[in-house]
């Protein structure tokens, strides 16, 4: 017999984290716990502890992402193009004056 894994923890609200993912009751996304966890080495226990969530909660997180983790890594790939590009577009301050100090052009 299939072994199901729970989801309880995870809801999306349209308008809420761009209807992401999210562990129910917060603005944590299940996303935000899977960055924590496998490329920032947080524990499960730990992201739990510092943010005052359930562990059913995290792991849950955790179950939703390898289930959708194809669809969950293309929104994340999706958000650093616009990122990077956001930020090549509008440069801060600083960019902006190290570019100049190199004498680089805007272009």
């Amino acid at each position: 017999m299939p072994t199901t894994v729970s989801v309880e923890h995870i809801e999306m609200t349209p308008g809420m984290r761009g209807g992401k993912p999210r562990i129910a009751g917060t603005r944590i996304a299940v996303q935000d716990v899977m960055v924590m966890h496998l490329k920032m080495g947080y524990s499960l226990l730990e992201i739990a502890t510092k943010y005052d969530l359930l562990v059913a909660a995290v792991y849950d997180a955790m179950a939703y992402y390898y289930d959708h983790r194809q669809e969950i890594d293309r929104e994340l790939a999706e958000d650093d193009v616009f990122v990077d590009e956001f930020m090549r577009q509008n440069p801060g301050r600083l960019q902006a004056k190290i570019k100049e100090l190199k004498g680089e052009s805007e272009n």
